[in-house]
């Protein structure tokens, strides 16, 4: 079983990279300013395309946002995750329930029990 706090090697990373096409950001800001949303719009620029998942927000880059990952009305292949580590426990679970097969959480940011 791999390790959950070691991320995984660069042709795993590449691999899952190149399964995927549809990416639901949370925690996606919609200042430029935020690593966020320049990280979502370089997803964007390589081809792939992303769903915000952010309370309080009609649209980021041009993409429909939803409240939360249950309220997104179309299937997407990973979640990657802007949000800081107490928040993480509630978001694998409800990957969990929606049958999300991946989840990318952001350099620093570790729950051990929801890992």
């Amino acid at each position: 079983m791999p390790d959950p706090f070691r991320n995984p090697d660069a042709a795993a990373i590449r691999a899952l990279l190149q399964a995927v096409r549809t990416i639901a950001v949370v925690g996606l800001s919609p200042n430029p300013h935020r690593p966020s949303h320049g990280v979502a719009r370089a997803l964007q620029q390589f081809g792939y395309k992303v769903i915000p998942v952010r309370p309080a927000v009609d649209e980021v880059l041009g993409e429909r946002a939803y409240p939360a990952l249950s309220d997104v009305a179309e299937p997407f292949d990973l979640v990657d995750v802007f949000r800081s580590p107490e928040h993480v426990a509630p978001l694998v679970d409800e990957c969990l329930r929606l049958g999300v097969k991946a989840i990318w959480l952001q350099d620093g940011v570790v729950d051990e029990a929801a890992a």
